[in-house]
């Protein structure tokens, strides 16, 4: 019998297990970095070791660090989570040499599906179609997918469509894949464009191998899934028992133990699948399972793993359908680049049929170190259908404030005509140009009669003069914000602004009426951003000074750290002349390496930064002066 557990993990999938083991009777303890010290899992836990540091690799990655935070807090057992070291076998060998119960399969099946080039020669072996890697790729092999061996969660995964690009590639695959996992092994395999991802959920137990359904997550940015569901829609009936029984046999080809998920790539035309990998941990994705299964995953890895016997029957009814999303901290308008900072607001609404993990909470700090996604919401329905629109609902409904977020994309594919059809591939949301929510010219009317109102509520004289009182009137009021000016008026009657009447204003809330409808609005202010929320969507606005402070200003031609971060490559030196789009440096935040390139032919007159600067948001990493033309 387990007695206390340590996830030997961080943020969302900490919590998750955390909420397993207390329901169980189980005692916790959770293990943090230095970035992770305030995050909302390391309270939740009946115990908490500090691991110092805060980069993977001085914290999460450190077995050894991990198993003494095991010993320190008297834990039994050890629960890897996902990423980090939860696909190491001898990470689960240690475990098990210092006594410890692994919750997991034997390192023997992690060693034999981690290689993934090894795994694929196994599942043919066992009459698992898997896709060939090509020895030597020709123009014909084109598109081509680099792939890191002990990777996920698209770290490491690089596209190729012309083969001069290939050796570049495969070198920022291996960093990306070092840096990550702590192996650098990668390989290439033929990319198909528009397939499908489809993983089969599995319990693999001493009496055989239960298949717990299957689950699509073929909706993927940069290799990353932003949205998952099952079961699997518009799949032939004959295909989904198919792949169903390829799971099987994939376990138990390796005799598997614990969870585990095997993942294929299903091509619709052909009515096809391929083995990808097998992923032996639980999934980012598993809560869709559980919903619609009716069962606990992380209970049942815990039977597993204690011996326990397990029903064969366990989750063999569905009952109606299930969607996942990933809200990830990222700039739609940057091409989704991470972002990092003080997460101020983070509230979704708690409805029926909506289950949210998160990792994070209202004035918690997302850092440059870890992965960017700030919380799982799911929804649960008697249909597809309804999921998606009960899901799409509660999105729109949840106020996150301080970073920029994926929530209008997440809506927006909900809504749309191409998802509720089930015409899913791994290529919807590179071709898809998503629909941009209405502009709302309330909003920032709102904004501007709320600070208004809360100026007028900081008065400690004069209370009684009402905001913006002049006894001649001879202009309005203006409201700056980078986004929109607002022109408004002031008097014993109230705000006044054309085209608007303000029916109530207060420093939180502002109700507008045009055209015969009203909308109440819910103004936030921290500093100089102000947000925005009402049934018309989120607006983020941010305030511009009077006067500006000539110290903020920078050269023109600066490149700017797009997001905090590592320098880990200068690509060129001062003086060197660059053509635009050419590489300048590449900085690596979030497990991800970003390439900042030059903006405009020139000279690069200054670099500001070397490999191993720990850079800030907007800081100048180098300057590129623009070439001269000379006219004729």
């Amino acid at each position: 019998m387990i007695v206390r557990l340590l996830v030997a993990n961080r943020a969302e999938i900490a919590s998750r297990v955390f909420r397993t083991c207390r329901r169980l009777g189980i005692e916790t303890v959770a293990i943090h970095s230095d970035a992770d010290a305030a995050l909302p899992y390391v309270a939740e836990a009946d115990l908490a070791v500090r691991l110092p540091g805060s980069t993977p690799g001085e914290t999460y990655l450190r077995a050894d660090l991990v198993i003494e935070a095991a010993r320190r807090a008297g834990a039994d057992a050890v629960h890897p989570g996902y990423g980090f070291l939860s696909e190491n076998a001898d990470f689960a060998r240690a475990v098990l040499d210092a006594g410890l119960t692994w919750v997991g399969p034997a390192p023997d099946s992690i060693d034999r599906m981690g290689a993934k080039i090894e795994a694929k020669r196994i599942m043919q072996a066992a009459g698992v179609p898997a896709l060939e890697a090509p020895a030597e790729p020709t123009d014909a092999d084109l598109p081509l997918l680099v792939k890191a061996s002990a990777g996920g969660g698209g770290r490491g995964m690089r596209v190729v469509r012309a083969l001069a690009d290939l050796p570049a590639e495969l070198e920022r695959a291996r960093a990306e894949a070092a840096s990550a996992f702590g192996d650098d092994t990668v390989f290439v395999e033929p990319y198909v464009e528009r397939g499908r991802h489809v993983e089969v959920q599995v319990l693999g137990t001493p009496d055989g191998v239960v298949v717990l359904g299957e689950r699509d997550c073929s909706l993927q940015r940069r290799h990353q899934k932003v949205v998952e569901e099952s079961p699997a829609p518009a799949l032939p009936e004959a295909t989904r028992a198919a792949l169903h029984e390829a799971g099987r046999a994939a376990a138990a080809a390796i005799d598997y133990r614990g969870a585990g998920t095997v993942e294929f790539l299903y091509d619709p035309v052909r009515d096809t699948f391929f083995f990808l990998e097998m992923n032996t941990r639980l999934q980012v994705e598993h809560p869709v399972t559980e919903e619609v299964r009716g069962v606990d995953l992380v209970e049942l890895q815990l039977a597993v793993a204690e011996g326990r016997p397990v029903d064969p029957a366990v989750g063999s009814t569905v009952t109606g359908h299930a969607i996942e999303v990933r809200v990830y901290a990222e700039d739609p308008a940057a091409d989704y680049q991470p972002q990092s900072g003080v997460l101020t607001t983070f509230d979704v609404p708690e409805e029926p049929g909506i289950r949210v993990d998160a990792g994070f909470a209202s004035g918690s700090t997302v850092s440059t170190h870890y992965d960017a996604m700030l919380a799982k919401v799911v929804a649960h329905a008697p249909t597809r259908e309804q999921a998606a629109r009960a899901l799409a609902g509660v999105l729109s409904r949840a106020r996150i404030h301080g970073l920029v977020t994926n929530r209008d994309l997440l809506v927006d594919v909900l809504r749309s005509p191409e998802f509720l059809a089930g015409e899913v591939t791994t290529a919807f949301l590179a071709e898809r140009t998503p629909v941009a929510p209405a502009a709302d010219a309330g909003a920032p009317v709102a904004a501007a009669l709320a600070l208004a109102a809360r100026a007028g509520a900081r008065r400690t004289v004069q209370r009684g003069v009402p905001v913006a009182w002049r006894n001649v009137t001879s202009q309005p009021q203006r409201t700056v914000f980078a986004e929109a000016e607002v022109s408004w008026w002031g008097g014993r009657d109230g705000y006044r602004v054309d085209g608007f009447e303000a029916v109530a204003v207060g420093p939180d809330a502002v109700t507008l009426e045009a055209g015969g409808v009203r909308t109440t609005y819910a103004v936030a202010v921290h500093g100089a951003v102000v947000e925005v929320d009402s049934a018309r969507g989120h607006v983020r606005l941010t305030r511009v000074p009077r006067f500006t402070d000539p110290a903020d200003t920078v050269a023109s031609g600066s490149l700017l750290a797009p997001m905090p971060g590592t320098v880990v490559k200068v690509a060129v030196g001062a003086g060197q002349q660059v053509e635009a789009g050419q590489p300048v440096l590449v900085l690596e935040a979030m497990k991800m390496q970003h390439t900042v390139s030059a903006p405009h032919a020139g000279t690069v007159t200054e670099i500001s930064v070397s490999p191993g600067s720990q850079v800030a948001s907007g800081e100048v990493l180098a300057v590129v002066e623009p070439a001269v033309v000379e006219e004729a």
